[in-house]
């Protein structure tokens, strides 16, 4: 029997009621001295009507979890960080959050309002230390909705709102600041009614019209590609693009992957590199992509007709982007998919040639793909590693990757098997995230591989704290060249004839002296191992997959790599 709803009497009771009301099942929180009624509800309140509260030790671990909760289960999470120094660490999650259309409540403390008289005014020099002008300021170019608690009675309203708009498309986090007197303070009677749940906007449906139209274009082009970096959390978008493609022999390509959408056999898949692809299509439609080419080294024909679907196909949150469009479609990607696949299916299309085309171009991908990932004869290759790592994912594995993994040398299952890191390019994402997932389900095997500097980035005595804390077996993979490689690869490629590239060490990317990365681990008691010759790589990876299966332990492995101009 379903328990009745509390009546909250405090505001902090307020936003953790309205929190699990609206589908919220965890709390990642960084506690500081703002957190005194947040922490009193938690203890007074029936548990099982409050988010369980996770105790993260950074807080950008702390939204890359919700961020990795998200992508394998589709259901928004929250975070709560102290105040502005708290919010400081975050702002680099909520970017990747804002980057990747993620929906997520952050909330922070503000320091105190008053200096005296009221219950939560002022008590320590750091809650003077502390107030800003604009607090709010530090999140607002790149969430959804900003808003300051006031009043007690508004925390249910202010999160039940807030929610709604993170969870109505284009998705993305959304802020709320709760300064400590309306979360200490008594809900008046007059405002304690509980208010009604809202429902997120449902998703744009696709305008006929243009749908009729793109699908004669499709019917009569000679080559089309269909051009699609990410699915939503439940593969409806991939399942449709898979049976669009398919039936109509159309090429897909997954430009800048950030969650990879087709099975890697798919026929229909071209890859993971647009170039080709673009020079060859007259018609390109771009499906959800933010960034679907560089226009510096990557041009579509110049006769090509483009077509961009989305919820937001033009990308407002980006300041600059100037691709061409000569459709723009606003609608849910999978909506579109369908509503094409419909349409098309009224046209007569010739697909013998196309489709002989596309089993032609496969066949040579899937025999490239087994070449370049064979065993390399000195040391592990990115190719080798990320063909290893996908040899030991079963049908439900998952992997995050940061600079690490190669999806064109994965035999990837299907949608949402591999995250990667998104374009906002805040590093330390991967095995934070992969924490979130594992959260989310502990029976699957959850990856994080990531460059060494990464790994750095990601507060790894935290990530592995809290791993141990919260009994989550992830594997943690660490890519391991002394460098940050994609600095370097950015030097060579702008100046190749330049000093920087001739040096015996370049300025700004060397990590060495390489610290002992398995006692980080190991000071959290994890299984770690070192690997630094090919061939004893997949004996190490089968073994972590066994003390993750056996013991329910979390898993390091340091790879001593070559370095590669790919990652």
């Amino acid at each position: 029997m379903r328990k009745a709803q509390p009546v909250p009497s405090t505001g902090a009771q307020s936003v953790l009621l309205a929190l699990k009301a609206n589908g919220v099942d965890y709390l990642f929180a960084n506690a500081g001295t703002d957190f005194p009624p947040i922490i009193e509800a938690l203890a007074s309140l029936d548990p099982d009507l409050l988010p369980q509260a996770v105790t993260v030790p950074h807080e950008t671990a702390s939204m890359a979890m919700a961020h990795g909760y998200y992508l394998v289960t589709g259901q928004a999470q929250a975070v709560m960080v102290h105040v502005n120094v708290g919010l400081a660490n975050a702002v680099m999650g909520v970017i990747n959050a804002a980057s990747d259309n993620i929906p997520v409540m952050v909330m922070s403390g503000r320091t105190p309002i008053t200096e005296f008289g009221r219950l939560g005014s002022r008590a320590t020099p750091i809650q003077y230390g502390q107030e800003m002008y604009d607090q709010t300021s530090l999140v607002r170019d790149v969430v959804k909705f900003t808003y300051e608690m006031r009043y007690p009675e508004q925390g249910a309203a202010l999160v039940g709102r807030a929610l709604t708009l993170a969870k109505s498309e284009p998705q993305g986090p959304v802020y709320l600041s709760l300064p400590r007197e309306p979360l200490d303070e008594l809900i008046p009677e007059a405002g304690s009614a509980w208010p009604a749940v809202q429902k997120p906007a449902s998703g744009a449906q696709p305008d006929a019209g243009l749908i009729d139209d793109l699908a004669k274009r499709l019917a009569t082009a000679k080559a089309p590609v269909i051009l699609c970096q990410r699915s939503d959390p439940q593969g409806r978008t991939a399942k449709a693009l898979s049976s669009l493609a398919a039936r109509h022999a159309i090429g897909v390509v997954e430009p800048f992957s950030v969650r990879n959408v087709l099975r890697f056999d798919d026929p229909s898949l071209l890859g993971y590199d647009a170039t080709k692809a673009l020079q060859e299509a007259d018609v390109i439609v771009v499906v959800d992509c933010d960034i679907p080419w560089i226009a510096l080294n990557q041009t579509p024909n110049s006769q090509a007709y483009v077509a961009h679907i989305g919820p937001d196909p033009h990308f407002q949150r980006m300041p600059v982007r100037g691709y061409q469009t000569d459709m723009a479609l606003t609608s849910d990607p999978c909506a579109a998919i369908v509503a094409l696949d419909n349409a098309l299916s009224h046209i007569a299309v010739e697909t013998s040639v196309r489709r002989a085309t596309l089993v032609q171009k496969s066949a040579v991908r899937v025999n490239l793909m087994s070449q370049k990932a064979e065993i390399p004869e000195a040391a592990i290759t990115a190719e080798w590693m990320s063909k290893c790592v996908a040899d030991i994912m079963d049908d439900r594995a998952v992997a995050f990757t940061e600079l690490g993994l190669l999806p064109q040398f994965m035999t990837l299952a299907g949608a949402n098997r591999l995250f990667s890191n998104v374009h906002a390019g805040g590093l330390g994402w991967a095995m934070p995230a992969a924490l979130g997932a594992q959260l989310a389900d502990r029976d699957r095997l959850v990856i994080a591989a990531m460059g060494d500097g990464s790994y750095m980035f990601a507060n790894p005595v935290a990530c592995h704290q809290i791993a141990e804390s919260l009994g989550l077996p992830i594997l943690t993979i660490i890519k391991n060249n002394g460098m940050w490689n994609a600095v370097r690869r950015s030097v060579v490629r702008g100046y190749p004839q330049g000093a920087a590239a001739k040096a015996n060490v370049m300025p700004l990317t060397s990590l060495e002296p390489v610290p002992d990365f398995t006692m980080i681990a190991a000071a959290s008691r994890a299984h770690v191992e070192r690997c630094e010759t090919p061939a004893d790589l997949p004996a190490a990876l089968a073994r972590a997959v066994a003390v993750i299966r056996s013991e329910k332990r979390q898993v390091l492995l340091d790879l001593r790599v070559a370095v590669s101009e790919i990652f």
